[in-house]
């Protein structure tokens, strides 16, 4: 018999709004994120009414993680101090590792229709915290895409995919955090075991449809987020249909202290990272 990870909580998202006002759904992060080390927040933006978007997120700074963000539908803009720009789009993906500093604008490139995606921050260790930032715009067509024999549609985003049946390596590879990041498109009455590595903390957000996980007693409905343990087998079967990602990190266990867009491990270098964003010395 399987030991299955434990499913140690379930979290519904709360409403807030960032940027210049863009409302979204804020899945997890704030106090008590060190349950979701190495990951600081995951946050859902979806609306086809304009005023929820429109206004987008102007300049604004972060140091000391890495921002990864999946547009399933709309396109937006994005520049930063360091002469990039991209345009996300629907499919895409932007990994931006702010690291010592990084200020950018994501600007809506629509003004209407439908603005869809997630964006997750990703902690870095502390020994890459003040290193140089970058930033990598990933195209929906270099995102890897397979079709498991059970129809089962899975997007690689980061880490490796194996299932025991099929195996696909993903966009993005990152060290010391070693991300698994996947999109799971489950069609009605299909199940399946995606293997992650042991230690690893594991995350289920269900953002359409819903799942039953082996382990847990209850079915998982929409705008749900599953919090797992480091330890056992993955089983994600639909009954109904769902759309699912699956978002797995090892955990730094380093001290987090986060203020707005800055996350470092101290106190103090919170302060500094704060002094540097005043006198212009964020990025420099």
């Amino acid at each position: 018999m399987s030991a299955y990870r434990k499913v140690h909580s379930i979290h519904v998202g709360q409403p807030a709004s960032d940027g210049a006002g863009v409302k979204l759904t804020r899945v997890f992060g704030g106090p008590g994120v060190e349950q979701f080390d190495p990951f600081l927040m995951l946050d859902e933006f979806g609306s086809d009414r304009p005023d929820d978007y429109i206004a987008g997120f102007p300049p604004h700074p972060h140091r000391g993680f890495e921002t990864v963000t999946y547009m399933l539908e709309g396109r937006m803009r994005h520049e930063d101090h360091m002469g990039n720009v991209g345009l996300l789009q629907g499919g895409g993906v932007q990994w931006m590792t702010a690291a010592r500093g990084i200020i950018h604008s994501e600007m809506p490139e629509q003004e209407e229709g439908v603005m869809r995606g997630f964006q997750l921050w990703l902690n870095l260790p502390g020994k890459n915290k003040l290193m140089d930032a970058s930033y990598r715009d990933i195209q929906p067509e270099n995102i890897p895409r397979l079709t498991t024999p059970d129809g089962i549609e899975v997007v690689t985003i980061a880490g490796h995919f194996d299932d025991g049946q099929v195996q696909q390596d993903g966009a993005v590879q990152r060290p010391d955090t070693e991300p698994h990041y996947f999109d799971l498109h489950l069609p009605a009455g299909t199940g399946i075991s995606p293997k992650l590595p042991q230690g690893h903390r594991v995350l289920l957000y269900v953002y359409e449809g819903s799942i039953a996980v082996a382990g847990c007693a209850q079915t998982v409905a929409s705008s749900r987020l599953v919090r797992l343990g480091e330890a056992g087998e993955l089983r994600i079967d639909s009954a109904e249909g769902a759309r699912v990602l699956v978002i797995a990190g090892k955990p730094l266990g380093e001290p987090i202290v986060q203020y707005g867009p800055f996350v470092m491990n101290s106190r103090e270098e919170i302060e500094q990272a704060l002094q540097d964003f005043r006198n212009d010395r964020l990025t420099a």
